[in-house]
């Protein structure tokens, strides 16, 4: 099972305390959203409590505060956030930070793999998975482009796929 919340909703306090119960009730997986203030592929839920944390001040040190309390809790994490306030980090910084708060690596809606040249560069310096996605209308080359561009560690590959 998998999980997503997003950082700073309604609070960072009551993110994290919701991101461990998720632990704890089982799920295989917490999506750690990240948010941003330009969510043009989230849903109108995602989306207004990505506006409610960022108004809150929510910020990506939360989110890897997140991400350490999953570790802590036996969870496995990934962030989940466009590519813009990973950029906006520093790309590296962002890849050496999430693994040292215990994360597992980053999914990106908006990153697709033929622009992804730091990140794969970063997650690869780091140990991180990748984690790309694709549109129902992706064809088969891009499909298969974005397969071989992600990357999961084959203990997680053989669980998740």
């Amino acid at each position: 099972m998998i999980g997503y919340l997003p950082t700073g909703y309604p609070d960072v306090q009551t993110s994290i305390a919701a991101m461990i119960a998720l632990v704890e009730c089982g799920c295989d997986l917490i999506e750690v959203g990240l948010p941003y203030s330009d969510p043009g592929m989230d849903g109108p839920t995602i989306a207004a409590a990505s506006e409610a944390a960022l108004r809150g001040g929510v910020r990506v040190r939360d989110t890897l505060t997140a991400v350490e309390a999953i570790s802590a809790a036996g969870g496995r994490a990934v962030v989940m956030t466009y590519w813009n306030p990973v950029l906006r980090y520093g790309v590296d910084a962002f890849a050496r930070d999430l693994a040292a708060a215990g994360g597992h690596g980053l999914i990106t809606p908006d990153l697709i793999p033929d622009e992804a040249e730091q990140w794969l560069a970063a997650s690869d310096e780091h140990g991180l998975d990748r984690i790309f996605l694709v549109a129902p209308s992706s064809t088969p080359q891009r499909l298969a482009a974005t397969i071989e561009a992600s990357r999961a560690s084959s203990t997680r590959r053989r669980r998740w796929v």
